[in-house]
């Protein structure tokens, strides 16, 4: 098969089974590339062990499979990638765009909730200490293939946000950026909630140097209390049996066209078909409240 230039992935966290919610990023993000006749990829980012949950990856691939969901290449796992953590944090570190900060929770709560850059010029040790990204170009917003142009909150574009933890874990942000540019990502289609994060992310492909990806940030569904679905709120994990009805209804959700016979094709034809019609524009914008899933 050829392919376009097109890379995209699914990159889900160990922390439970795939939900609906989980769904709906995955189905999206693997209609975007497939309809390019693009690459997409899996990356499991396991690189927050009190959070996963043991066996949940393997789960996780199972269900991708069994929703007819395949993916190109080998899966990357974060937690094999933690060399090329640590080589960008040296490169970062070797250029002055980071410094070490031993500022406690509190501390940054009692001066806004935001960090005010108390510890950029006092040449802290790495004792105890998390490594911040100095900002040296903040990033203020970016184009959204699905919501056009968004602005980020000024305080928080203009944050030194934390690349490496003080228990010594890999912050989300610098992970995430140094396997997508890794794996030649070039568009990231996720879910809304991780719309804030952008700009710090596209804060560190510029200090990096690396050609920006395009984003593509889905709704979300919700619970009858607004929050999403998640596995912090119990969602319950897909179904198995027939992925049919799941499909369709993810397929509804993001506003795609699906032909009243679906019930007489199989889960291969209802994909393939998916990727023909993929449509950007009937996509909605607003989250929507999910109650059978």
């Amino acid at each position: 098969m050829s392919y376009s230039s097109c890379v995209g992935r699914f990159a889900p966290s160990p922390s439970g089974e795939l939900h609906f919610g989980s769904l709906i990023a995955a189905l999206g993000s693997y209609l975007s590339a497939r309809s390019q006749h693009g690459r997409w990829l899996v990356r499991i980012e396991d690189i927050d062990p009190p959070r996963e949950v043991a066996g949940a990856a393997t789960r996780i691939l199972q269900q991708l499979e069994h929703y007819g969901l395949f993916w190109d290449g080998e899966v990357m796992w974060q937690s094999q990638r933690h060399n090329a953590y640590r080589d960008a944090l040296h490169w970062l570190r070797a250029h002055r765009q980071s410094y070490f900060c031993t500022c406690t929770r509190s501390r940054i709560q009692q001066a806004g909730g935001f960090y005010d850059g108390h510890c950029r010029d006092r040449q802290r040790g790495p004792e105890g200490a998390a490594l911040r990204l100095r900002q040296h170009a903040p990033v203020y917003g970016f184009q959204d293939r699905l919501r056009g142009e968004i602005i980020a909150d000024r305080r928080l574009a203009e944050e030194d946000f934390i690349i490496h933890r003080r228990d010594g874990l890999f912050a989300y942000n610098l992970a995430v950026v140094v396997d997508d540019h890794h794996q030649g990502i070039t568009e990231i289609v996720r879910g809304a909630d991780l719309i804030e994060p952008t700009v710090r992310q596209i804060a560190l492909y510029q200090q990096f140097g690396w050609a920006l990806p395009d984003y593509l940030h889905l709704p979300l569904a919700t619970t009858a209390d607004g929050h999403k679905l998640s596995k912090q709120n119990h969602a319950p994990a897909l179904p198995e049996g027939d992925t049919r009805p799941s499909l369709v209804q993810a397929l509804r959700f993001l506003g795609q066209p699906v032909a009243e016979g679906w019930m007489d094709k199989t889960q291969e034809k209802l994909l393939s078909d998916a990727v023909k019609q993929w449509n950007i524009a009937l996509i909605p914008h607003d989250n929507a409240l999910i109650t059978d899933a």
